[in-house]
């Protein structure tokens, strides 16, 4: 089976344990968990399980944003459950329902196959501790905790030296994550499917510092070389914060163990959203 072919399969779900995650303190992402669950329950006869993640469940529906479903990321790969994200205000990247599409969305799941993505993961650690582990769907980010002083981050693909770095941070981002902080420290886009991770520095020192692209079947290591004992840099896991480094400490960061299981709508492609977010094609005085 090719990359393309086991990234996009097509499944039928029995459906009978639905997990329904809404955006914290959102009035209106709660209102209409309440109206889902009473409309699932009561018509669909499918039990529904608020604010909960739990093996055995046939669906996540994630009703927020693209940050709602960041947060539940890890805990859904971990299980397996497919995900399919409802957004509450303008379409994102990774919650592409509307409020309007959702239930008939979820209505023919019951009758039709849905295509589900396999959404690439990273797993990053610190080598002292190589058990205490993040996960991000999206990107691992290193950032400096000082404004004045550029980061000194060795960074090897495999045994491999590729440079030190001098600059405000590392960005090390899927293909899913190519569309976020990536994109905008300028880094290049790349479709779901390809199996890589960009890493990209931020405000670079060196212009000729350039985001590379590395296969996901390499790790990926970072040293830190701090200029004094109270240097430190930040690692954030999807915008988490997830340790401090300090002066020798490596960061390791490779592939996640379990995908994300990410449902496709059925009415809109990868390209359409990229050609609605940024607006691709667009004249301004239209």
């Amino acid at each position: 089976m090719s990359g393309a072919e086991s990234f996009r399969v097509a499944k039928r779900l029995n459906l009978q344990r639905i997990g329904l995650i809404n955006k914290p303190d959102d009035p209106a992402a709660d209102a209409f968990a309440r109206e889902l669950t009473r409309w699932l329950q009561s018509e669909q006869g499918i039990r529904v399980e608020r604010d909960r993640i739990e093996a055995g469940q046939d669906l996540l529906v994630v009703l927020g944003g693209d940050g709602t479903l960041l947060r539940i990321a890890e805990r859904a790969a971990a299980h397996g459950i497919p995900v399919i994200g409802v957004n509450m205000g303008s379409l994102g990247f990774l919650t592409e329902l509307t409020v309007a599409e959702a239930k008939s969305a979820i209505s023919r799941m019951f009758s039709e196959e849905v295509v589900i993505e396999s959404r690439m993961m990273l797993r990053v650690s610190v080598g002292a501790a190589p058990d205490q582990a993040a996960y991000a769907l999206n990107d691992i980010v290193i950032n400096k905790n000082t404004t004045d002083r550029l980061l000194y981050l060795t960074t090897f693909a495999g045994d491999d030296l590729i440079t030190t770095y001098r600059a405000d941070g590392l960005i090390f981002a899927t293909p899913t994550g190519s569309t976020a902080y990536n994109l905008s420290a300028g880094g290049p886009l790349a479709h779901p499917s390809a199996e890589c991770v960009i890493i990209t520095p931020i405000c670079p020192f060196m212009l000729s510092s350039r985001p590379i692209i590395l296969p996901s079947n390499l790790t990926i290591s970072t040293e830190f070389i701090g200029r004094g004992d109270d240097e430190c840099a930040q690692v954030l896991a999807d915008g988490k914060h997830f340790v401090t480094m300090k002066n020798g400490d490596r960061l390791q960061i490779r592939a996640a163990e379990h995908p994300l299981p990410l449902l496709a709508a059925s009415n809109r492609d990868y390209f359409s959203v990229l050609r609605g977010k940024l607006r691709w094609g667009n004249r301004e005085d239209e």
